[in-house]
């Protein structure tokens, strides 16, 4: 069994760490925050005190950071991943970025003699923990057969895209669709709202009917809590997230010379959201948000 290193002990960080104890493997975990690492620490994973110990002390190094800048602590900080020597170390970065910042971070790797993979995923926790997520890869194919018997734990499929920045893009193309449906989903849902119908049935027909993808059969059950005004206090995916996906989604766009109007729109909306306070809240809340500036208009 592969001795990996977790950077990053968020939820997805977590989940992934605690599949892959679960299958036997060695795990160690770093995090900037240490009391985010507890769950993982307990369930018997080992604990670096830097990332640079990290990497030396596994065969490869899972990176699951929030965003661009965490990336960037945590790769070139006093003790990060790259400020050691780490020639033939593997670097599988599954943090959601957009294709530049991966290319960059490929050369960045590379100049320090380690490989580098991307392998953004689609799914959240629950498919994490069951081994259910979809890895869609960027890089080179010796480097994913390096990580495949890790990898293969933890997704149900493996797509290799292409070259570095070919996973995020096609991370980013997945989501796009997810993004907007919240605010159509949203939009629907003001049309019946003078119905005065019990929100369970409401996603039940949606959910059961072409109005509803797979997401919303995921989710429903938090959307009903949400506009039932009962909010469940788990947070799958915040909105803070979606809005810098959004944002990474329309950079892409507008360096390739490409148009992505409803997009736009969607950020638009979701940055209202945010600065309304729902920032930190789940996606499920954006349909009570939206909702609720329609009565107030």
């Amino acid at each position: 069994m592969a001795k990996v290193g977790i950077a990053g002990a968020g939820k997805m960080g977590t989940a992934i760490g605690l599949r892959l104890l679960e299958q036997g493997h060695v795990v160690m975990v770093y995090n900037r925050t240490p009391e985010r690492a507890k769950v993982l620490l307990d369930a018997g994973a080992t604990w670096a005190a830097t990332p640079q110990q990290l990497i030396q002390n596994t065969d490869l190094v899972l990176s699951l950071l929030s965003n661009e800048a965490a990336m960037d602590e945590v790769y070139q900080g006093a003790d990060g991943l790259l400020k050691g020597p780490v020639g033939g170390k593997l670097i599988v970065e599954m943090s959601t970025t957009s294709p530049t910042k991966q290319q960059a971070m490929t050369a960045l790797v590379q100049a320090q003699g380690a490989a580098y993979l991307e392998c953004p995923v689609s799914g959240s926790v629950g498919p994490a923990r069951e081994g259910k997520l979809m890895g869609f890869v960027g890089g080179d194919a010796a480097d994913l057969l390096r990580a495949q018997t890790v990898l293969e734990v933890l997704c149900r499929r493996i797509e290799h895209v292409g070259p570095h920045g070919a996973g995020a893009t096609m991370k980013l193309a997945i989501n796009l669709p997810l993004m907007v449906y919240w605010q159509t989903f949203a939009e629907a849902l003001s049309l019946i709202q003078p119905l005065g119908l019990d929100p369970q049935r409401v996603v039940e027909m949606f959910t059961e009917s072409s109005g509803g993808p797979n997401m919303l059969k995921v989710r429903g059950g938090m959307v009903v809590q949400a506009l039932a005004g009962t909010p469940s206090p788990n947070v799958t995916v915040h909105l803070a997230t979606m809005r810098k996906d959004v944002r990474a989604m329309l950079a892409h766009a507008q360096s390739n010379h490409l148009a992505l109007p409803l997009t736009e729109q969607t950020l638009k909306n979701f940055d209202q959201a945010a600065a309304d306070g729902f920032d930190d809240l789940d996606c499920t809340q954006i349909p009570v948000w939206w909702l609720n500036a329609q009565v107030k208009k």
